[in-house]
């Protein structure tokens, strides 16, 4: 079916004329060409354009982030994904004719690659003509879209965005053009993920319990004499959904949301998380959704929400709420990670942590 559905899209891609010339601007060339790459990619591969938007929203705020990816290797403002079990940037490559390295840097391209790869995605589930008109009845797409593991994650996920289009989006793209989503009414049609729950975390009060892959940490840990503060380089749902993959290899104690500050634990505190080689025998790891290269991600209820999180783990562990023990990942040695980058304000953090 997939082969079926991808030369499909590939032949209307091809016979696009219109969409092919507003593709063929450089972003640079044109200071609309953020708008009319989504209006043109909407059109092409009958996506709904404000689902485009949001989804682009949600994982990225519209950032190409100089074509460097995400934490599970994800590109652009799409974030098209190419690691051992995503592999949405080559079936945009498939499907559009692009090439990877202009679905991962170039903007207009990288926008019709996430309509392609979502339309692919609508053309598995059977969402039939009458449907894609339909915003609600995209849901399960979206959540699929995601990859996630686990019922949870997919909900988290997909929800994400539906709140983005509830709330409306306004961003500025890399082109300089602001891009926008109206608010609206929505009534997602959620199916067999309406009866998903959250589970309280088994130790720090108020998390979310949303466990990484066995494969991505190890039980057991010796003392813990320090927290080190991350960033995901990636969104809230997609830095979940990667701890849960087992080819990921890599995990973190809790992570937060960028948004509001919801704390999720992923590996109990009495077990190794894989966040800082060298420190994890003797560390708790704090990922935060966001980028190093873009502030607008560090939100006061993040801050305050994770200076909540670091005072719980040394009053209840006995450490010292000092910057020796309360470390950045590129502090930790053996190291080659930036985070939490000079965004990060630390002098806050830590008024907040010894307040």
């Amino acid at each position: 079916m997939r082969n079926a559905t991808t030369r499909r899209l590939a032949t209307a891609a091809l016979a696009g004329a219109v969409a092919t010339a507003l593709f063929s601007l450089p972003a640079t060339a044109d200071r609309l060409a953020a708008t009319a790459a989504f209006a043109a990619a909407a059109q092409e591969f009958d996506v709904p354009r404000d689902l485009v938007v949001a989804v682009g929203h949600a994982e990225s705020r519209l950032d190409m982030h100089g074509g460097k990816p995400s934490q599970d290797n994800g590109y652009g403002l799409m974030h098209l994904v190419s690691n051992p079990s995503r592999h949405t940037l080559e079936q945009a490559a498939s499907v559009t004719g692009a090439s990877t390295n202009a679905l991962k840097n170039d903007v207009t391209t990288n926008i019709r690659g996430g309509a392609a790869a979502r339309r692919a995605l609508a053309d598995e589930h059977g969402l039939g003509t009458a449907d894609r008109d339909r915003l609600d009845a995209w849901y399960p797409v979206v959540a699929a879209y995601g990859g996630a593991f686990v019922p949870q994650t997919k909900r988290l996920y997909a929800d994400a965005v539906y709140d983005l289009l509830e709330s409306g989006v306004s961003a500025v793209a890399p082109t300089g053009e602001r891009i926008t989503v109206a608010p609206r009414s929505v009534t997602p049609e959620r199916g067999t993920l309406a009866t998903t729950s959250t589970t309280a975390a088994p130790d720090y009060p108020g998390a979310i319990w949303n466990p990484a892959s066995t494969a991505n940490y190890a039980p057991g840990r010796t003392a813990s004499i320090s927290t080190v503060v991350h960033v995901t380089q990636g969104s809230y749902a997609g830095t979940i959904s990667w701890f849960q993959n087992p080819d990921a290899q890599v995990s973190a104690h809790y992570v937060l949301r960028s948004a509001d500050g919801e704390v999720t634990q992923m590996v109990a505190d009495a077990d190794t998380a894989w966040h800082a080689r060298s420190a994890n025998p003797s560390s708790l790891g704090i990922e935060h959704e966001g980028f190093v290269d873009d502030p607008a991600w560090f939100t006061d209820a993040m801050y305050r929400s994770s200076a909540a999180v670091t005072t719980w783990l040394c009053d209840t562990y006995g450490l010292a709420k000092t910057r020796d023990v309360i470390v950045g990942h590129s502090e930790v040695p053996g190291n080659d990670h930036t985070d939490p980058g000079p965004n990060w304000d630390w002098d806050y953090y830590m008024s907040l942590v010894t307040a």
